[in-house]
């Protein structure tokens, strides 16, 4: 089997889901959409995403424009006529006002659920790629962050298989380019895209079918009753025509309409005519200094300009400070750090930014800038702030986000803290109550802890960009955040080489390895692998030099090179014995049997698992402790004691029901292998039922391929030889595809097993044939005693 291993991180993946990993009594084979096997009733119930931002206040007229919409559903419940639509208009128009009116009013049509996502096409900050918004759009249909694929095109037919069938609603507001849209399009007429965007986007209807609907700006009567809409409870008897003066002063957009609506409201007994007089001030004043720019835009930005200057100076320079947020939206903490305030202190003005419309509140507690008020807030943080004290905002914002990370992984994985940080100054960093608590904030600030890594780096702050890029190592290796994971390794390994700082490069260098390690890319992992032991070694770093040394053998066991495995192993062990380090000690060991259970020596397996699971218990170290039990049944069986391998793989079994669905999905196979050698088929294919479950959910291919084919030795053991070989086969083509030769070589192996049972020995022997010629390429006695195995069956098969 494919070895597990440890790289001493902290293994506490998601939690099980319990009401999805419950077997069926009765399992039975079927074909699914793609022709390969699956068993009936393994599907949990989809989630339903309800992603859609809260409905639009004072919304006016567009009736046209709503039923040009509602002409893209069909008559029937089952399929749109159109299945993409591309909502274009100038900046501030209301593209997103009438997309989310529209959303909210056929939600009813699509029951499966609605996604929504912002890519910031236009953001003065880093837009949102493809590949960010799949892993966010695949996590709410129910994929877990540690199961998303690496790979774009892998995300995308993963998301399309997700959708496939499904009636759901996907809003992608304020794209800039196609390229943003194409992999978030579903592929089934069931359900519907629709896209805001300032460009036209010819390429999605010509190439995609997509229909397209201009928004121009409002009318003027719709302009005036907008305005009279949100100021009508708080001001009488403002004359029409001053209205009419206000909304042509706005360019009838609705973005500024509302601002300066508010603007009103908050003075009630001001006459009308003296806020058109200072707006019409600020109008030329902005003409004047941008007479480059359309006249919408310098409407636009007046209006910013007059609601900016009307703000108290402790609103105005938040609000020019949240020009310096790294991410695309914040909460009020984050906030505080950026000001320097307590955040008690912080709230009032953040209310007072939403009440002008100058801030959203898109969520409770948390807060995003329409990307036209943040490049406002940009050019003002730069005109109005000195560099030192734009950097002292800066510099406090991202030892924020440094320091809540620290505090939270110390919650989550407290194993995995390898840098010490100094104690934070300037700022306050969140406390965490509990290990959910933690994980919830890291997951709301995943896209910000990124961007803060790359604004560290690009503001001159390498020291802070490589410890935030080794904090979120110890976050991504739990969850396969492979784009974010790819992106501060490599951001944290260019800042830590800008200092000259050798142990910060050795520390981004092994979260590079460890990202390519996941990713299967072995050739990129070895690679900075063994830079970072270089580092290490040079800088006289035994620990690390330890870790490393771990890693290349972690390394070997993947590409079963098993000698070398050996001899990393023995060598990372002797170290920390040397270091006292009593919990490496253990996994070591762990690591160590399973090399020697892979060359065949069992015994000493045992003996190595037993020394190592003393300590994993002195210490409560759970997670290494089931690894250690799964090792020692597999161990234990193969030695034909089989009473006591039960017992292990039981007791490995309780770890991972309490704690992890990924050692849960990985440990039920060895469980069906001991259950078959009681043999207890039945009860063996319902453990591979759920494993294959779980790792379907987890789209981990590998190990879901390992169950598949545990399930075709059960029913070959029930006598069902057919069904036994359209398992093996749906196995073996998986791991011929992601060109594991190993498990290929195990799998092919049983399904020759299954076609003689059949009768079926001339297709039999070419699978043989095809598993020994592999099996050649390997040099362990594991393998060498397969071989001969085969060479026997091949042998009596045509005798």
């Amino acid at each position: 089997m494919e070895g597990a291993g440890s790289d001493g991180a902290g293994q506490r993946p998601a939690q099980v889901n319990r009401s999805a990993l419950s077997g069926p009594a009765e399992l039975v084979q079927a074909r699914d959409v793609y022709g390969g096997v699956h068993f009936h009733g393994e599907a949990a119930s989809p989630k339903r995403p309800q992603q859609l931002p809260g409905d639009v206040r004072s919304f006016v007229n567009r009736v046209e424009e709503l039923q040009t919409l509602n002409r893209l559903l069909a008559d029937g419940d089952r399929s749109v006529d159109v299945s993409l639509s591309v909502i274009t208009g100038t900046a501030g128009v209301g593209k997103t006002s009438v997309a989310l009116r529209w959303a909210h009013s056929v939600r009813s049509r699509f029951p499966d659920g609605q996604l929504y996502a912002n890519p910031r096409g236009y953001d003065p900050g880093e837009p949102a790629q493809p590949d960010q918004i799949l892993d966010r759009f695949l996590r709410a249909l129910g994929v877990p962050s540690s199961a998303v694929p690496a790979d774009l095109d892998e995300r995308a037919a993963l998301y399309r298989s997700r959708l496939a069938g499904r009636r759901v609603l996907v809003v992608l507001d304020n794209a800039a380019t196609a390229r943003q849209v194409r992999p978030l399009l579903p592929g089934t007429d069931h359900c519907l895209v629709v896209v805001t965007s300032r460009n036209m986007l010819s390429g999605l209807a010509t190439r995609d079918g997509g229909r397209r609907l201009t928004l121009r700006m409002l009318t003027e009567d719709d302009a005036v009753t907008l305005l009279r809409g949100i100021t009508s409870p708080y001001r009488s008897g403002d004359d029409p025509a001053e209205l009419g003066e206000l909304a042509r002063l706005c360019a009838r957009l609705p973005l500024a309409l509302r601002i300066a609506a508010e603007r009103a409201t908050s003075r009630p007994f001001m006459p009308l005519g003296e806020l058109i007089e200072d707006l019409r001030d600020e109008s030329a004043l902005w003409d004047a200094l941008t007479a480059e720019e359309d006249e919408e835009s310098d409407a636009v930005r007046a209006v910013f300009a007059w609601s900016y200057r009307a703000l108290n100076p402790t609103a105005a320079r938040l609000f020019r400070l949240l020009g310096l947020h790294p991410g695309p939206d914040l909460s009020a903490p984050a906030a505080a750090a950026l000001t320097g305030m307590a955040v008690s202190r912080v709230r009032q003005p953040l209310d007072a930014l939403v009440s002008a419309h100058l801030l959203e509140q898109s969520a409770p507690g948390r807060y995003q800038l329409h990307d036209l008020l943040r490049a406002y807030a940009v050019d003002q943080v730069r005109h109005l702030e000195s560099a030192e004290d734009r950097q002292a905002a800066l510099r406090r914002g991202l030892d924020w986000y440094l320091h809540t990370a620290d505090a939270a992984l110390a919650r989550t994985l407290p194993f995995y803290r390898t840098v010490a940080l100094d104690p934070p100054t300037d700022v306050t960093p969140l406390a965490f109550a509990s290990s959910t608590e933690a994980d919830a904030w890291f997951d709301a600030e995943r896209d910000n802890l990124v961007a803060a890594t790359r604004v560290a780096a690009d503001a001159g702050l390498p020291r802070t960009a490589w410890q935030l890029a080794v904090l979120l190592r110890s976050v991504f290796m739990h969850q396969n955040v492979f784009e974010g994971w790819f992106a501060t390794a490599r951001i944290g390994v260019a800042a830590a080489r800008t200092l000259g700082d050798r142990r910060g490069e050795a520390e981004a260098l092994e979260s590079r390895g460890k990202a390519h390690f996941q990713a299967r890319q072995l050739t990129e992992a070895a690679e900075h692998h063994r830079a970072a032991l270089v580092i290490r070694r040079e800088i006289g770093d035994e620990y690390g030099t330890a870790v490393s040394i771990n890693a290349l053998g972690l390394l070997g066991l993947r590409s079963r090179r098993l000698t070398d495995s050996l001899t990393h192993f023995g060598e990372s062990l002797a170290i920390f014995e040397r270091l006292g380090n009593r919990r490496w000690q253990a996994l070591l060991l762990s690591n160590l049997a399973e090399t020697r259970y892979e060359l065949g020596e069992l015994t000493d397996a045992a003996e190595l698992l037993d020394r190592a699971l003393v300590v994993q218990r002195e210490i409560d170290d759970r997670g290494q402790e089931g690894n250690s039990l799964f090792f020692l049944s597999m161990t234990l069986r193969e030695l034909g004691r089989t009473d006591e391998a039960l017992a292990a793989i039981e007791s490995a079994i309780a770890i991972a029901e309490s704690a992890s669905q990924l050692w849960l999905g990985h440990w039920l196979v060895e469980y069906a292998r001991v259950l078959r050698a009681f043999g207890r088929q039945a009860e063996a294919l319902e453990a591979v039922h759920r494993a294959a479950t779980i790792q379907r959910q987890l789209g981990d291919r590998s190990r879901e391929a390992v169950a598949v084919d545990g399930a075709g030795e059960a029913y070959r053991g029930l006598g069902q030889a057919d069904e036994a070989i359209a398992f093996h086969l749906r196995a073996a083509a998986v791991h011929r595809q992601l060109g594991d030769n190993w498990q290929l070589a195990l799998t092919l192996d049983h399904l020759a097993a299954a076609l003689t049972a059949a009768g079926r020995s001339e297709e039999a022997g070419q699978h043989w044939r095809e598993a020994h010629s592999l099996l050649a390429g390997f040099d362990d006695v594991r393998a060498a005693a397969l071989c001969e195995d085969i060479a026997a069956s091949i042998s009596g098969n045509t005798g």
